[in-house]
């Protein structure tokens, strides 16, 4: 009989002087509601009852922590509940943006025409008919849309090859030598640069080369890739640092020459770091304004042509259209233009994103045998 009894003995001596394991949800219920009470007394409002039911959760959860646990346990619980608050508070921002992208976004995106027609022909007539009801809201991002992808993609193409084979010499052949410590420190400055100092840049670059007032994609693509290249030049050096010495001398011993074993082993063992790398740069610039207004003007109408003619893009297309509404007197439909060109915005980076993940998973060196 004795025997029998003794595992509950020890499991309840096990769980004496803990708090239950409902004992969250409690506070927070309790905390919920005296915020609620104590907000409805200043006025209410939803971000004032969370900040004040935070702060009495956490009291309230540290202080029966505290009485049941002891004082160990309640700084374990008060470390916890500011952790989960920082990182509440981080998140915050993030979600209050795509929320507002999202609810004035929508609308814009459903508009007829809003992905397959460009700003060309469309007057300030049209968004008069629209806020007065008796017409739809015409126009379209298509132009800007082109432009982006097409701004992106070449400075993409400038911008891999360059800071790539950077990061591969700082790591492979630099050696602490004058050079690399050079190319470190230079790197660095350019990480820092504002944008419009590189849409200046590239500006002044061509209007040196080609002559005065030259306004393409591809000026706006170099200033980019000023933009992009320090990010995928610190990213890649990373991505190649942390690839084990063990690989390349076990290609050295096979007798492989340096570039082959950089090319077979180093790189393919660092590309989903890099890929990401890459990604993270693509995202720094495809939001830039300045640098493309300067470099490659504003369009109404489809260009195909990248190295010719003024060229659209969506940061210029939202700028434009809250800085200069195609009516003046009704602003609104040129306001919803702009909200639906950013929430395109946002869903053209989380694609990127996707995709880097997408190409670090398949290019990422297979572990099993």
């Amino acid at each position: 009989m004795t025997s029998t009894l003794t595992p509950v003995r020890k499991r309840s001596a096990l769980t004496k002087g803990q708090l239950p394991k409902y004992a969250p949800y409690v506070v927070l219920g309790v905390a919920l509601v005296l915020g609620a009470a104590i907000l409805a007394l200043i006025g209410f409002n939803a971000f004032g009852w969370g900040v004040v039911s935070a702060v009495l959760f956490a009291a309230g959860l540290v202080g029966w922590s505290g009485a049941v646990e002891g004082a160990r346990k309640a700084k374990d619980k008060l470390a916890t509940c500011l952790v989960v608050g920082a990182f509440l508070v981080a998140l915050l921002p993030l979600i209050s943006v795509i929320w507002t992208v999202m609810v004035n976004g929508i609308p814009g995106l459903l508009n007829p025409g809003f992905l397959g027609t460009s700003m060309n022909g469309v007057t300030g007539v049209f968004d008069n008919r629209a806020a007065e009801g008796t017409g739809p809201v015409v126009g379209g991002i298509y132009h800007a849309l082109l432009g982006t992808v097409q701004i992106t993609l070449l400075a993409t193409v400038i911008s891999v090859p360059v800071g790539l084979l950077t990061a591969i010499y700082l790591v492979e052949y630099g050696n602490d030598r004058p050079l690399a410590r050079a190319i470190t420190f230079f790197v660095d400055v350019m990480t820092g640069i504002p944008s419009i100092v590189a849409g200046l840049f590239a500006a002044a670059f061509f209007f040196a080369v080609v002559g005065p007032g030259t306004k393409t994609g591809a000026v706006a693509a170099v200033a980019l890739s000023v933009l992009m290249i320090p990010v995928v030049v610190r990213s890649s050096e990373e991505m190649l640092k942390i690839v084990p010495n063990e690989l390349r001398e076990a290609s050295y011993a096979l007798g492989v020459r340096k570039w082959r074993t950089i090319l077979k082993v180093v790189i393919p063992t660092a590309i989903s770091g890099i890929a990401s790398g890459v990604t993270l740069a693509i995202a720094r610039v495809i939001g830039e304004t300045a640098p493309i207004l300067v470099t490659a003007g504003f369009a109404t109408s489809i260009n195909n042509n990248v190295f010719g003619g003024w060229m659209a893009s969506l940061p210029t297309f939202i700028y434009t259209q809250i800085l200069n509404p195609t009516s003046p007197s009704n602003p609104d439909p040129s306001s919803q233009r702009a909200w639906g060109a950013a929430l395109v915005l946002i869903i053209l980076v989380m694609l990127l994103n996707l995709g880097a993940r997408l190409i670090a998973r398949v290019f990422a060196p297979k572990t099993g045998r």
